[in-house]
């Protein structure tokens, strides 16, 4: 059974087909999608494989994504979850974006909190990594706020727009 986590002002929860309009809603948005590695979406069949591929690898025990609420409205304002989980190690990689209209009202802190507990207690995780493009500030900050550290860069690491970027590799541990 899928796990649901809730914080003081966010219901995570499994991420069903009648969410694809909320996940196209982020990612045909070039403000999310300029530091995320992926396409910008065109159309809400696309968000609706993005909803199978989350089943899919939370099925393989790969990844686990969560839709994210706001408590007392309807519909997601975005996606957080581990991608590259590797039970064996005990390790995987956070990954999460918010539409705009909700950035800088700390949704996206609490989230990351929420999942991070989770992770390091249901998941036995011992490290949780993530990979984030240099000009990306705000997601900088906001993981070094929250305490994970700066390992390194990757140089053109990912491609966005056709073009090879570095990134930053950041890491936090459970100890």
């Amino acid at each position: 059974m899928f796990p649901t986590l809730e914080t003081e002002r966010l219901l995570l929860r499994e991420i069903k087909k009648e969410d694809a309009q909320g996940i196209f809603n982020c990612f045909s948005n070039n403000d999310v999608t300029q530091f995320y590695g992926q396409d910008t979406l065109e159309s809400v069949e696309q968000a609706e494989q993005f909803v199978e591929f989350f089943s899919k690898i939370y099925m393989e025990k790969r990844g686990i994504r969560w839709g994210i609420e706001i408590k007392g409205s309807t519909g997601i304002i975005g996606t957080i979850g581990f991608n590259s989980w590797l039970p064996k190690h005990k390790r995987a990689e956070i990954g999460y974006e918010i539409h705009p209209d909700y950035w800088r009202n700390g949704y996206t802190t609490e989230a990351i909190i929420s999942v991070l507990s989770y992770g390091f207690k249901e998941l036995d995780l011992t490290r949780v990594g993530a990979v984030v493009f240099i000009e990306n500030e705000a997601s900088n900050k906001l993981l070094t706020k929250i305490g994970f550290q700066q390992e390194g860069i990757l140089r053109d690491y990912m491609y966005q727009n056709g073009k090879a970027r570095d990134t930053y590799i950041y890491s936090l541990l459970s100890r």
